[in-house]
């Protein structure tokens, strides 16, 4: 079993950027896909972005270039660089392999506010 650890939320005004960072330790991390999901309150959770271990990356449309995903297989670390944030990008974000789920981790808050 794999466990995630998110972190790098936080407290951001409208325009501003963050970096999330996903680190993964236990069974033997080879994930060919792993995604980056949010939910807000009252939302369902959404993926937001994936990547493969070759490094293709996918995105929902309501993030296509602000965000960057990323991942560095050696340090077993998924990364979420946001730029030009939103206060509809309020949410917690977690991390996960699309195709086996792992449990979720605790997530890491991100809010956008004036």
């Amino acid at each position: 079993q794999v466990q995630f650890v998110e972190s790098g939320g936080g407290l951001v005004q409208p325009g501003g950027s963050l970096r999330l960072s996903c680190a993964a330790s236990g069974s033997i991390f080879r994930p060919i896909v792993m995604g980056w999901y949010r939910q807000a309150p009252g939302k369902q959770r959404e993926r937001v972005a994936t990547v493969t271990s070759g490094g293709t990356t996918n995105y929902v449309d309501s993030v296509k270039g602000r965000f960057t995903i990323s991942r560095d297989n050696a340090k077993n670390t998924v990364y979420l660089q946001m730029n030009s944030l939103k206060p509809e990008d309020t949410a917690v974000y977690y991390c996960n392999n699309p195709s086996f789920p792992e449990p979720w981790g605790q997530g890491t808050q991100v809010t956008v506010s004036s």
